[in-house]
């Protein structure tokens, strides 16, 4: 039995829960070790149980020997949960309020009838996802030596002309060719003031000479996510943005020398943010200054001015102050850190200019 199924057994005892229903794909692949599609998993200290279809049967009974035991789905999956429940004689069982859509939940608790009480969880599974294991790390490392590479390569294909969408096809091409399953999430390519824009999305927008362009990208690897951004400068740098640029990169290591166990993580946003509105730009930061990165691209830790939680060490996530100009340009540099025993390591190295 892996470790993070004896740590989800305590919580659950915990909670005086006899089972939790896992409906989030990314959390069944947290608990199973095993990249989940189209699947549910029942945990119990009775037995666990995959429930999946005749696609993916023969995979995951050699991926999972051991850790439960399988359910073919060729009807209704809710029933054989259900059934699964009733059998084993589970009096509370936890759901992930977040995840399982209503009308699920209404077909659980109707075959289970009154013998089985579903009681709504929340976070059970994300809150042990937040430290990483040493596995976990190195497979984000994979994918951040991937984005680092991309963004090199990137660096050197943007020219005036070629446009936002083209520049995301290319990174989205080198990617795969360096082991990468896919991105992450949407590429962005934002030049001038599209790069106003945090989510801005690529258009037909040829990139221009003397103007910034705004490049955030991220990959898979094996299941793990990074995510990155950079800032790329054709031609002359006005003056403007040559001061907001280093503002925003001061406002990044301010916080990342704020990082290490025990931190309050709103105190890690203040020291970035507080930088920026001290230069009077203050108005034009309005997201928080990072997240955490895993499993998903965006997962707790969330690094925001309102979070008094306290960091932990093994903890991943993103440092990414940023100053968007409407109309005019906008600047981001987002790194992606890793809370260590002392303080923190940076994990990115692609160049910052």
């Amino acid at each position: 039995m892996n470790s993070r199924l004896k740590n989800i057994y305590t919580k659950l005892e915990q909670q005086r829960l006899d089972g939790l229903i896992v409906s989030l794909p990314v959390n069944i692949t947290y608990l199973t070790k095993y990249q989940s599609r189209d699947s549910y998993f029942l945990v119990s200290r009775k037995k666990n149980t995959y429930f999946t279809d005749s696609r993916y049967i023969e995979e995951a009974k050699l991926a999972l020997k051991g850790a439960a035991s399988l359910r073919k789905v060729n009807g209704s999956v809710f029933k054989l949960i259900a059934r699964d429940c009733l059998d084993k004689r589970l009096g509370r069982v936890a759901f992930e309020e977040r995840y399982l859509p209503f009308a699920e939940y209404k077909k659980i608790k109707e075959y289970l009838g009154k013998k089985t009480l579903l009681v709504p969880a929340h976070g059970l599974i994300e809150e042990l996802r937040q430290v990483k294991e040493p596995e976990e790390l190195e497979k984000i490392r994979k994918a951040i030596a991937i984005t680092d590479k991309a963004l090199l390569f990137i660096k050197g294909f943007i020219a005036p002309g070629k446009k936002e969408i083209e520049v995301a096809g290319e990174a989205e091409r080198f990617i795969r060719y360096q082991g990468a399953s896919e991105a992450s999430f949407d590429i962005i390519v934002a030049s001038g003031p599209n790069s106003s824009f945090p989510h801005h999305i690529p258009s037909e927008r040829k990139i221009r000479n003397n103007e910034p362009v705004l490049v955030d990208i991220g990959v898979e690897y094996q299941g793990y996510k990074s995510d990155l951004t950079r800032v790329f400068f054709l031609g002359k740098i006005n003056v403007l943005a040559k001061e907001i640029y280093d503002i925003v990169l001061e406002a990044g290591a301010r916080a990342i020398r704020k990082i290490k166990p025990g931190e309050k993580m709103s105190s890690v946003d203040r020291a970035g943010r507080q930088y920026i509105g001290q230069k009077g730009f203050g108005g034009f930061f309005g997201h928080s200054l990072g997240h955490g990165v895993g499993l998903e691209v965006h997962e707790a830790p969330h690094i925001s001015k309102d979070n008094e939680d306290r960091l932990k060490q093994g903890m991943v996530f993103t440092v990414e102050p940023a100053v968007y100009l409407p109309g005019k340009f906008g600047i981001r540099i987002e790194d992606m850190v890793l809370t260590t025993n002392d303080g923190c390591e940076v994990l990115s190295v692609a160049v910052n200019k």
